[in-house]
Order: C-alpha cells, then sequence, then structure tokens
C-alpha cells in the first residue's frame, strides 16, 4: 500500500515538473516572440506571399508581390519605412519588372524637388523662430478664455501646417500650450490633470507616481491641435506628404494631364480645410468643453473668469516681450516665405498669364518657384552687418562673414530626408504598376465596383481610404491605394482626379490612435492621453471630415476642374 502511494505520488510530481518545464518553455518562447517578432516577420512573410506570383508568373503578379511585400512592412513596420521603400530598388529589376534606371528615376520626380525646396523654405522659418512668434500674437489677437484660446491655438496649427509638416506644427505648438496651462495651474486657473483624493496616501505606499489622468480641457487643447496640423495639412499642396504623392502619382501616370496646379488645389481644399475644422472644433469643445450643455461638469470646470483670462493673456505678452523686437533675419525668411507664396500662386493663376509662361514656353512647375526661394535662402545674409563694412567705426566692421538665413548643416540635421525615399518608393510602385499591367488587373477585378455612379465608387474609396490610415502610415497608404484608383476611374471612364484627389485627402484623416499619425502620438504623449478617449473623439472626427468632403467636393470640385468629362489624355 505504501509502496503504490509512493510510486503515484512520484508519478504526480515527475507530472507536475514536466508540466512546470513545459510551461516555462512556452514563457521563454513567447518572450521570444515579443522580442524578435520583426526579425521573424521579415523573414517569414515573403516566403508566405510566394504563392502570388509563383502560380501565375506574370509581371502583373510579380508587382503584385512586391506591393504586398511592401504594404505588409509598411504596416506593421517591420523595417523603417524608409528602407521599406527601397524595395523597387532590389526587386523590381531582378524579377523583370522594371529595369534599375526607370527605378531610380522613381525617387527623384519634380514632386521630390518641390517636396525638398517647401521643406527648406519650413526649415528657414523655424530655424529663425518666426513661426513662434506668429503663433503667439494671433493667440493674442484671438483672446484667452478657455474656448476662445482653444479656437486661437487650432487656427494658428492649422495655418502653419499649411506651409510645414504636420509633425513640426504639432511639436511647434505643444510645448505653448504646455506653458500656457501650466502657468494657468499655478495661478489656481484650471487643472491640467485630475486631482486625486488619495493622492498624498498612494505616494506613500508606492514608492513609484501613479500616471496622471489628464483633464478633458486639457484633452482638448492637445488633441485639437494634433487634428489641426492634419486638416491644416490639406489646404496647401506642399502641406502634407500625402498631398504631395497624390502629385506625383497622378502626374506619374498620366503624364499627358495639365497636372495639379498650386492655385487650383488651394481655390478648392481652402474651403474644405476650414469647413472641416471649425465643424471639428464645435464637435471637440462640445465633448470636452461642454458647449450647448451650459449646466455639465465639463462646461462649470471652465469657467474662469476674467482673472483666468487676464492670466493667460500676461503669459502670452511676457513670451512676446522675452522674444525682443522683430530680427533682420525673422524679417528676410518672412519676406522669402511670403515670395513664395507669391511664386507659387502666380506660377499659373488662369485668370492672368502666369509669369512662368512669360519667361519661357517649356513647361514650368513648382518645384522650379521653391528652388528660386531656396537660393535665396542660401544667399542673403541674416545679419546685414555688411552695411557697416566701410564704416570710420572700427567696432561696427563686421569680422567674419554673416551666416546665410539658412545654412546646409541646419538643413542636414531637420530634413527628414527618409520621406524623401518614401514619396520615391510610392512612385516607383505606381510605374511598376502601370506598366506591369498590375493596376490594371485590380480594377479587372473591381469591375463590377466600377458599373455603380461614380460618386459610390468615390464613397467606397474614401471610405477604404480612412479605415486603412487609422493603421498605417498616411503615405504608405497613398501609395497602394492611388494607383489602383487611377485604373480604375480608365475603366469607369471617370476622370481621375474624382477618385484620386478625395482618397488622398482621406489618406490624412487619422483620427482615431496614437499610432495612426505622428502629429497624434505628439499630442498624446505629454498628456497621458488614453487611446480608448482618442477612439471615441477621433470616430466623430472621421464622420465630420467625410461628411464634408462628400458634401462639398461633388459640386464645388468640377467648378474647379472639369471632371464631369472623361478627358481624352487619360485613355490609354
Amino acid at each position: 500500500m505504501q509502496l503504490a502511494l509512493f510510486i503515484a505520488i512520484s508519478s504526480s510530481s515527475s507530472a507536475m515538473t514536466t508540466f512546470g518545464s513545459m510551461a516555462t518553455k512556452g514563457q521563454l518562447l513567447l518572450n521570444a516572440l515579443k522580442v524578435y517578432w520583426r526579425t521573424l516577420f521579415v523573414v517569414a512573410y515573403p516566403l508566405v506571399l510566394l504563392p502570388v506570383f509563383v502560380c501565375y508568373n506574370t509581371a502583373a503578379q510579380r508587382c503584385l508581390y512586391v506591393v504586398l511585400l511592401m504594404a505588409g512592412y509598411w504596416v506593421f513596420e517591420a523595417l523603417p519605412l524608409p528602407v521599406t521603400s527601397l524595395i523597387p530598388m532590389v526587386l523590381f529589376p531582378l524579377m523583370g519588372v522594371l529595369d534599375s534606371d526607370k527605378v531610380s528615376l522613381c525617387y527623384l520626380k519634380e514632386t521630390n524637388m518641390m517636396f525638398v525646396g517647401g521643406l527648406v523654405i519650413a526649415i528657414a522659418v523655424e530655424h529663425c523662430n518666426l513661426h513662434t512668434r506668429v503663433a503667439l500674437y494671433v493667440i493674442k489677437l484671438v483672446g484667452c478664455s478657455p474656448r476662445r484660446l482653444n479656437i486661437g491655438l487650432v487656427t494658428v496649427t492649422m495655418f502653419v501646417s499649411m506651409w510645414i509638416s504636420n509633425t513640426a506644427a504639432t511639436a511647434m505648438m505643444i510645448p505653448i500650450i504646455e506653458a500656457t496651462l501650466t502657468e494657468l495651474e499655478q495661478q489656481g486657473i484650471g487643472e491640467m490633470y485630475e486631482s486625486n483624493e488619495l493622492e498624498g496616501q498612494k505616494m506613500l505606499e508606492q514608492p513609484e507616481p501613479e500616471t496622471k489622468r489628464p483633464t478633458r480641457t486639457t484633452m482638448c487643447y492637445f488633441i485639437s491641435t494634433a487634428y489641426a496640423a492634419s486638416i491644416g495639412g490639406s489646404g496647401c499642396i506642399i502641406g502634407s506628404g500625402t498631398n504631395l504623392t497624390f502629385k506625383g502619382l497622378y502626374e506619374t501616370l498620366f503624364p499627358d494631364s495639365p497636372g495639379v496646379e498650386f492655385t487650383k488645389w488651394m481655390i478648392l481644399n481652402v474651403p474644405v480645410m476650414l469647413i472641416i475644422m471649425y465643424l471639428s472644433v464645435v464637435w471637440l469643445q462640445f465633448w470636452y468643453m461642454g458647449l450647448f450643455r451650459p449646466n455639465s461638469v465639463d462646461a462649470k470646470k471652465i469657467r474662469v473668469g476674467t482673472q483666468g483670462e487676464t492670466v493667460a493673456r500676461k503669459l502670452i505678452s511676457q513670451k512676446i516681450s522675452e522674444m525682443g523686437p522683430m530680427s533682420f533675419h525673422e524679417k528676410a525668411v518672412g519676406l522669402c516665405f511670403l515670395l513664395s507664396i507669391v511664386l507659387w500662386f502666380f506660377r499659373k493663376p488662369q485668370f492672368i498669364v502666369g509669369w512662368a509662361e512669360l519667361i519661357t514656353q517649356h513647361k514650368v512647375r513648382d518645384a522650379t518657384a521653391a528652388l528660386i526661394v531656396v537660393f535665396l535662402l542660401f544667399m542673403i545674409p541674416s545679419r546685414p552687418d555688411f552695411v557697416y563694412i566701410f564704416s570710420r567705426d572700427e567696432s561696427k566692421r563686421p569680422k567674419a562673414p554673416s551666416p546665410a538665413l539658412v545654412t546646409w548643416k541646419v538643413i542636414q540635421q531637420k530634413m527628414p530626408w527618409g520621406l524623401i525615399f518614401l514619396l520615391g518608393g510610392g512612385f516607383a510602385l505606381a510605374e511598376a504598376s502601370k506598366v506591369s499591367g498590375m493596376s490594371h488587373m485590380i480594377a479587372e477585378h473591381l469591375r463590377g465596383i466600377t458599373s455603380l455612379p461614380r460618386f459610390y465608387v468615390m464613397l467606397i474609396s474614401c471610405l477604404m481610404a480612412t479605415l486603412l490610415t487609422q493603421f498605417s502610415s498616411n503615405v504608405a497608404v497613398a501609395n497602394v491605394v492611388l494607383p489602383v484608383l487611377a485604373e480604375m476611374s480608365v475603366l469607369a471612364k471617370v476622370h481621375p482626379m474624382y477618385l484620386m484627389m478625395p482618397a488622398s485627402l482621406c489618406c490624412s484623416f487619422a483620427y482615431c490612435l496614437p499610432v495612426s499619425s505622428p502629429p497624434n502620438a505628439i499630442a498624446a504623449a505629454p498628456c497621458n492621453m488614453p487611446s480608448t478617449e482618442m477612439s471615441k473623439v477621433g470616430l466623430g472626427m472621421v464622420f465630420i471630415s467625410l461628411a464634408v468632403l462628400f458634401l462639398v467636393f461633388p459640386f464645388y470640385g468640377p467648378v474647379i476642374w472639369d471632371l464631369n468629362t472623361f478627358p481624352d489624355w487619360a485613355v490609354e
């Protein structure tokens, strides 16, 4: 009896040891997957996709393989986005889709040069701190009550984001918001984070402080700034990578088209931008600040009275005085910035003869205008001390030449070179999809959709782009979606811009998650905004943006461009 019991206990103990060992190995395997999942994905994903072209080895299928491979790497960021964008340079020549020379040319098209020129101008504005001065003056002008201050911050961010990258515009505004809210809190007016009655007791019990939860007012300030950057980027063609992606793909896939003019883009999209922005402000203030809900808790918390407005206005005035008078550097950069707008606007304004048409009969695009200003930024000195070179007062004579308005060292540090590769990779995909027939093949499979009325085709395309952009890079989504829409427009005999432009705008409607766009991540981090909260308010933003786009574009777009007829240059 004792022997049987001993054997049973031994067997049970051995089984438990074996189970424990298996559990430990399972945990180790799970931990290894968490650490090395990107490496495993990079290796396994191309092997999983092999049947795409192994079973039907055509140029279109091989191109589809590369597109799916890059889409997977882009979505999961298994490799850095710019590195993934270089895959066409390797696989297209080796797989017999495009020659190396043709792929290389896609990485530095006119759109890329316009992007470089626009960014150099934006970096010069940031380098001399002109953008901060403009922001502070506008906020002071608008007013400093919570609701008016929010409108002021949103307006400034939107305007700045039209000309510089959405990420840079958000990064510029966040410190201003933090300083303003901190000062108000120090004066006993409002709170940045929710207070906890047991906070003192918890700090005694826990050596590490608990993550602070932002107040709803704080979340409104921060997230509305991120949304304003994304919306503002749609107003100007250089304001967003998705805009430039659309311009490059459109002019690549339809080389005989008139192209995407800077002036027409603004005439069409600035009104759409303004409507979306201020309807969004109403939505955000309703959700967070109790707008139209005067008896709500949110509305009561922002009643700071005249004292709060005085403190906020004093802080803004103090920051303006700390900056001192406007320097020669700021004035010169400001004039160059205005010159770039004038050159872009009047290159081909349609209502009068453009300056480019007066000079030459050759096609001059917006990159030329941008680079004219870039040369001036590197030629004009940042200090006017050269006027004292012959002064009798030796102390006034310059001892060394003044640096230019912007230097190459600054450009090297601040230029997002990776985005140039990202744009180029998208253009390479578009060229390959056209040459190999991949876009035509996909469009043929979607022919059932093209038989619908064109408004419904646009609606489906926009919904698809909006959904994808919540989880992936905006530019990456545009690179994958737009070439297919171009081919669908040819099959459906619809003007390509009617489908492609709204979809490209929808790629910027990335509101629902911190990972949806860099501005969201920048805004969510300093205020510890929960992802669930961003998802809730972001859904309302998506609805507003899509509703405005669907109500305005089908009617206003044909007024700017002749979208009601299928153009001859789009016929293959």
